[in-house]
């Protein structure tokens, strides 16, 4: 079970290492021109956060019966999977794309009413806006590699694509050599180019001589029967929700804590920054089990899947001791890599190690809830365990200990965490009790 879960785990988190690796590179490049600059830049990788929450949504969703199909060996039923979601992030893209070209003003209005800050954005949105639609379907394809335990092709994908959006950003943004100064324009342009050779090269894998099994057709695929859609709505819709509600529950942690101040809201920046690579084991470890679970069931092996569960709750659970350990002691040595005033850094420290107390049952939640609910279908319970922790404790006490008793910033940290333990019950409970277990490929 080790074994088949790291061959799928392990490029995941080698993938989200990359990713968080070379933005943390992008901004660092964009920060030499300027606060105008970081500011544009900032906005327009807001929007495309939210865009590809749409996408994560989707493709989560779409993974479950991938991953269970595959198991059964319906290979036509994966190819109908893949063209149905192919085609909602496309359609969705596109309009998020027309929307971020012709109205980017208006987009830039909700969190600047600096007119330099416009400029640059509008400049900035007007050409990533093009991208979208590559990053629509290349995360659709990427799902599909897992699906089939073949995640290390997008990993692959991945590092190419973004080493060559650092170096066109490097030569585009600051005029090296032969290549023209556009400043924010030119790092628009890298990440657009950047975002179409990924998707150029995952189509190439898809559909080359041979082909995947998820490889599909428009023409043969997209007849999609009133049962299919049922299904795959009923259990994929909480999913593409609980993203996106999630995401607000986060904004208005941060929205609850800018209450303090801006050296608070500094303090806050630091922290998530480092505390995310610290959280990228575990995030490869519950995708891992929603496929790796997905394919057991699948297969008709739902007792192997229930068994295989309990030890992913145990292996998790290790990993966040280790993770919280580890983040513990590095603290002090990731918190000087920033230029910041010591009270700052002392502030950044101490959450830190708050946060690292709240690993363990923060892994096992991220195995139970993303791992092996969604793995069954169990889609609806894995979102109201997500949202009752969020909504019902963290939010209410991020804004209680901020705006009423005006707590510090670690002591916050250590109530609004008590969100984890509430999804820990609810999760790790409904686990335990295998009724998630369901095989999907035979309805």
């Amino acid at each position: 079970m080790l074994k088949r879960l790291m061959a799928i785990a392990l490029p995941i988190m080698l993938q989200n290492l990359i990713s968080s690796s070379v933005s943390f590179l992008d901004t660092l490049m964009i920060g030499q021109l300027g606060a105008v600059e970081i500011a544009a830049v900032g906005i327009g990788n807001q929007v495309f956060f939210l865009i590809s929450l749409f996408f994560f949504g989707i493709a989560s969703g779409t993974s479950i019966f991938l991953s269970q199909y595959y198991g059964a060996g319906e290979i036509e039923k994966m190819r109908r999977t893949m063209c149905f979601a192919v085609a909602i992030c496309i359609i969705g893209s596109v309009m998020m794309a027309l929307f971020s070209f012709f109205f980017p003003s208006f987009i830039i209005s909700f969190f600047s009413s600096d007119s330099l800050v416009e400029a640059s954005g509008t400049a900035y949105l007007k050409i990533v806006a093009f991208s979208y639609i590559c990053s629509a379907i290349s995360s659709s394809l990427s799902i599909g590699f897992r699906a089939i335990s073949k995640a290390q092709i997008p990993l692959l994908i991945t590092f190419i694509s973004l080493l060559s959006n650092a170096v066109g950003n490097y030569l585009l943004i600051f005029g090296i050599g032969p290549f023209p100064e556009l400043g924010v324009a030119g790092a628009a342009i890298s990440t657009t180019l950047a975002r179409l050779m990924e998707m150029l090269l995952l189509i190439y894998l898809t559909w080359r001589k041979g082909g995947q099994v998820f490889a599909f057709s428009f023409f043969r695929d997209k007849a999609f029967d009133s049962r299919f859609l049922s299904i795959y709505i009923t259990t994929s819709l909480p999913v593409l929700l609980n993203e996106i509600f999630w995401s607000i529950g986060m904004t208005l942690y941060k929205v609850a804590m800018s209450s303090l101040g801006t050296e608070a809201l500094a303090t806050v920046n630091i922290t998530e920054s480092i505390a995310n690579f610290f959280f990228i084991a575990m995030m490869g470890i519950g995708n891992g089990t929603t496929i790796l679970l997905g394919n057991t069931l699948g297969s008709g092996e739902e007792e192997k899947a229930k068994r295989w569960a309990r030890e992913l709750i145990i292996l998790s659970l290790s990993t966040g001791v280790i993770m919280g350990v580890l983040e513990f002691l590095l603290a002090p040595f990731f918190a000087s890599l920033f230029n910041v005033s010591p009270s700052v850094m002392r502030t950044a420290i101490l959450s830190l190690r708050i946060c690292a107390f709240w690993m363990p049952l923060k892994s096992v939640n991220m195995t139970t809830v993303v791992g092996i609910l969604r793995a069954g279908g169990d889609t609806r319970y894995a979102m109201l365990s997500e949202l009752m922790g969020v909504y019902a404790v963290g939010v209410p006490l991020a804004f209680l200990t901020s705006n009423v008793l005006h707590l510090t910033l670690p002591i916050i940290y250590l109530f609004i965490n008590f969100e984890e333990l509430m999804k820990f019950i609810l999760g790790t409970s409904r686990a335990l009790k295998g009724s998630w277990a369901r095989n999907l490929s035979s309805s």
